[in-house]
């Protein structure tokens, strides 16, 4: 493995005259790739060259290309026969993983709207919020959000259209079925300005309201030849490993499990997988050995997923054997991953084409990245900065600190949000000049790559010592044992805070404590031992990107 030769390949995809150029403005401005689609109709139209190829299977659904399109088209036609959408106007998306999911999408955009994906896990109250924040004009969901919401829809009679509708429908309701069923209705082309809102997509907040982080095509177009360009640069970097997958004989295709409605699930897996021409795998919801189901029967060769979903996988004595033997992509996002995680899943499948990276909603998911060889050499980190990404430690972005110090860490690129939707205060406190405050606490080491330590609101203040949450989580997740952590700060009437921690396993091999205070104290600070430990035997609860909802389980704890 050679820094070097890395190094250079980079350089060469973003030389002059590359499908991946950089631009560097001379006003100072973010760089961008010069080649990168100007607008998302763009990015969808690419998809169509594929034609008769399979594209998506969920259940007993099969589409292809063509087929795929043939519903985008009949539907956009029929939300502007219907409706009058007009450019610029909000529709959300409220349902599961399915195939109507990427259909409205699609035709969304085909309309000149902005689309509004809703949390699918999301209560009542969650999602009448962000419909109601949002101003969406039309909703699109399954029966099982019709349910949820009735009540308010009957009362604003807002335009509804319900997937999979079983039975008489209210007034105010169309038939999804019905509607792709009817004649194509021609749609006049559309001028659409890069800059212009595409996107509304509400952060998975575990605390307090999700705000709604809007993104313009230009944003959303440039993380996605980001995407590429990673994808590319793993190439490049992994020949040996890359040949062992050419060589298979698999067809590219992608298990997807995360939820649609998150910028991993919308970016990295379908609007990829579309422009790529690759198969998805949908999954309603996740199960660990439905997945090993479908990687064994329709050789799936990639799965993205968060740390979780990943432990779960490796954990299965399934995993190992020849039900996931086309399984040769492995991407970790959503959290830090534990070291005995990382072990495993190059134990396991030594030639795995493993990777991570680190990015938010605000930044359309584009950040650090790494994959690969260079995964092999630092699982651990995050990777690099992508081409387009500048980061900055430090209490501000203009006084970045020095490499191997932590501290807040602010992105600049051409990907992030243009603003928080109707929040113009919390805009200005997370935008700044152009940079973005992450929230995130990490590092540059001496070779450029990045590693996240925590967040500066799960930061423990015990008597004045600072501690990370995720780096105690991250170190217990290696015990035996233990399946799910969580830590967070405790009242202390003479240190203010100290550290609290929960533990999930199996009955029979769950730690007490004093074996997990004993394992801590061995590899951290005596400061960072928590003071209470509470041995939780059920999963811990979580939102729907995987990050544990800490305030709902303190409260169960009475902690």
């Amino acid at each position: 493995m050679s820094i070097e030769r890395w190094q250079t390949a980079w350089r060469q995809l973003i030389a002059p005259g590359s499908p991946f150029e950089v631009v560097t403005p001379e006003d100072g401005a973010p760089r961008y790739f010069r080649h990168a689609a100007c607008d998302l109709l763009q990015v969808i139209d690419a998809g169509r060259v594929h034609g008769d190829r399979e594209f998506l299977v969920w259940q007993s659904q099969r589409l292809t290309f063509n087929q795929y399109y043939d519903q985008v088209d009949r539907l956009a036609g029929q939300i502007v026969a219907r409706f009058g959408l007009q450019p610029g106007e909000r529709v959300a998306i409220a349902m599961r993983n399915q195939p109507a999911w990427l259909v409205a999408f699609a035709a969304i955009l085909r309309c000149g709207g902005v689309c509004v994906p809703l949390n699918s896990w999301g209560l009542r109250d969650e999602l009448q919020y962000a419909l109601q924040d949002s101003g969406a004009r039309v909703l699109i969901g399954d029966e099982a959000r019709l349910d949820t919401l009735r009540e308010d829809l009957a009362h604003e009679q807002r335009a509804t259209i319900v997937v999979g509708a079983q039975g008489v429908l209210p007034e105010y309701c169309l038939r999804y079925e019905d509607l792709i069923s009817e004649p194509a209705v021609a749609l006049p082309a559309r001028e659409i300005d890069p800059d212009a809102p595409a996107l509304i997509l509400y952060t998975s907040g575990t605390t307090s309201r999700a705000k709604g982080a809007v993104s313009s095509h230009r944003a959303i177009c440039q993380a996605l030849a980001a995407l590429e360009f990673q994808g590319a640069f793993c190439a490049m970097s992994s020949p040996e490993r890359v040949g062992v997958v050419i060589n298979s004989g698999f067809a590219p295709t992608t298990l997807a499990a995360v939820p649609l409605f998150h910028v991993s699930g919308l970016h990295a897996q379908f609007l990829s997988a579309l422009r790529a021409g690759r198969r998805l795998m949908l999954m309603y919801k996740w199960d660990v050995e439905r997945a090993i189901d479908l990687i064994r029967d329709e050789r799936c060769t990639q799965f993205n997923g968060a740390p979780m979903m990943m432990q779960q996988l490796l954990a299965s004595p399934r995993f190992g054997s020849e039900q996931t033997a086309s399984l040769f992509g492995l991407g970790l996002g959503g959290g830090a991953s534990s070291a005995s995680v990382l072990d495993d899943m190059l134990r396991i499948k030594p030639d795995v084409i493993g990777g991570a990276g680190y990015g938010l909603t605000e930044s359309n998911g584009i950040g650090a990245a790494i994959g690969g060889d260079p995964f092999v050499y630092k699982p651990a980190s995050a990777g690099w900065a992508l081409p387009i990404v500048d980061i900055r430690i430090g209490d501000s972005p203009d006084q970045a600190q020095s490499v191997d110090t932590r501290g807040v860490i602010w992105l600049r690129s051409p990907t992030l949000m243009s603003a928080y939707w109707n929040l113009p205060e919390a805009t200005a406190q997370s935008l700044r000049n152009g940079w973005l405050d992450t929230g995130d606490i990490g590092y540059l080491d001496d070779e450029g790559f990045l590693h996240i330590t925590g967040r500066v609101k799960e930061l423990i203040n015990r008597g004045g010592e600072k501690i990370s949450a995720a780096e105690i989580e991250t170190c217990v997740l290696d015990m035996p044992g233990v399946l799910e952590a969580a830590a967070f700060a405790i009242a202390d009437p003479l240190l203010g805070e100290t550290v609290g921690l929960a533990v999930h396993g199996q009955a029979s091999t769950l730690p007490g404590e004093a074996q997990v205070c004993d394992f801590i104290a061995k590899r951290l600070a005596a400061y960072k031992v928590p003071a209470q430990v509470y041995r939780v035997l059920q999963p811990l609860p979580r939102n729907a990107t995987g990050k544990v909802l800490k305030a709902q389980l303190q409260e169960s704890l009475g902690a």
